[in-house]
C-alpha cells in the first residue's frame, strides 16, 4: 500500500478500510506513540538531572555558609 493511498483514506469515511490498510494505520500508531514514549523518557531523564544539580548546588551553598 503507497503512502498515498493511506493518506486519501480517513476512518471517518463510509468505506470499510482493507485489513492492509488498519495495518498500516497501526504500524503508524505504533511508531508515534515509540518516538512519543523516547521523547517523554528524555524530558523526564533531563529534569531529573536538573533536580539533582539544583540540589547540589543548594547543598554546596549551604556548606559555604
Amino acid at each position: 500500500m503507497s503512502k498515498e493511498d493511506l493518506r486519501s483514506y480517513r476512518l471517518n469515511s463510509m468505506e470499510e478500510p482493507t485489513d492492509e490498510m488498519l495495518e498500516a494505520i497501526m504500524l503508524g500508531v505504533q511508531e508515534a506513540a515509540r518516538q512519543s514514549t523516547i521523547r517523554s523518557k528524555a524530558e523526564l531523564d533531563r529534569r531529573f538531572e536538573e533536580a539533582k544539580a539544583e540540589i547540589a548546588r543548594r547543598r554546596a551553598a549551604r556548606k559555604t555558609a
